[in-house]
Formats: structure tokens, sequence, C-alpha cells
């Protein structure tokens, strides 16, 4: 084989010759074969699979290699029209409403939960079939500001605000009774 020859081979998930990455199938079959995969590596495997057809369809078809954060986007865009969630427009009389009583021709898109946990996935995906933290694209900066975007518009659109989870401080009596008492001491 020539060293720079890409493999299309279904078990494998991103082949590396002299530095050059290429997507083919990310594949079960890579583990042992009486481990059975999580439901979360399943879900990894399958979204890898469908960003490498995406490349593969892609005109001029891309490699991981040029792939840039720009792609990514382009990406989560394409995947909108198979979303179920519906987003209200700024003139649809029902933005702002999280229960509008009457349907309305407001475009389904994908819900930024998913598109968030998707990056996620494709990211360590990424990372794990040979691609280094700091080429990848799915952490691009545009990638992590069009989330953002996503997430506040979807949250105007539903008149709810997502906001950061805060940790909760442990009460005063929780730490009391979490901690050991003091040390008894006896009298002889």
């Amino acid at each position: 084989m020539e060293p720079n020859q890409e493999v299309d081979s279904p078990n494998l998930s991103i082949h590396n010759n002299n530095n050059m990455l290429a997507v083919a199938n990310y594949s079960a079959s890579s583990s042992s074969p009486t481990t059975t995969l999580s439901r979360y590596e399943n879900q990894k495997r399958r979204d890898w699979n469908t960003f490498g057809q995406y490349l593969r369809n892609h005109r001029p078809p891309l490699t991981l290699t040029r792939c840039s954060g720009a792609h990514v986007l382009e990406f989560l865009r394409y995947l909108d029209q198979f979303g179920k969630t519906k987003v209200h427009t700024q003139i649809c009389p029902f933005f702002g409403h999280p229960n509008p009583p009457a349907p309305c021709p407001c475009p389904l898109r994908q819900a930024w939960g998913s598109l968030d946990a998707l990056i996620g996935r494709l990211r360590a995906a990424y990372e794990e079939n040979g691609g280094k933290p700091e080429t990848n694209p799915f952490g691009a900066r545009a990638v992590r500001l069009y989330l953002r975007e996503v997430r506040d518009s979807q949250a105007k659109a539903r008149g709810i605000s997502y906001e950061k989870k805060k940790r909760k401080k442990p009460s005063s009596q929780q730490q009391q009774s979490t901690s050991f008492p003091p040390p008894t001491t006896t009298s002889s």
C-alpha cells in the first residue's frame, strides 16, 4: 500500500498516514466482540458515521483535515431540516409563549440541547479517532458562538430563559451531619 493511500474499510474510524486524517466508518468491531457499547457510545458512533457521510457527500468532497468550524456549522444548519422543535419567528403571534394555543407556520428546527449534545459527542469522537484537540473543528470558537446564539434565540422564541445551573452550597445542617463528631476522651 502507498504511504498516503486512504483505506476505505468499514472497520476503520480515521486512517492516519503521514499526518493525513481521512474519515471512514467508526466501527463497534474495534472493541472486543463480547463487549456491548453503551447507549452514548452507540450514538457517538452513529453521529461520527453521519458526519463522515456528510463530508463524503460534500461538493467537493472533504477530508477531515480540511474540515473547519465553518463546515461544522454548515452540517448543523443542514441538520435543521430534520428538527422536531417548533421555533417561533419574531412576527409569529406566539413568539415568546412557551405553550401556544394554536398551530402556526413557524419552522421546525433542531433543539439547542440536541445540537449541544451532538457537538459534544463529535468532539469526543474526533479526538478518540486520532484528531488533535487543538485542531478539533467541533471545538472551534465559531461553533461555540453558534450554539450560544441558537440557545438564546430558542429561549426567546419560547419565552424561557436558559440560566446556568448554580451549584447548591451544602447547608450548615448537612455539613454538620456529614462531619465526624469530636473525639470523646475517656478519663480514668
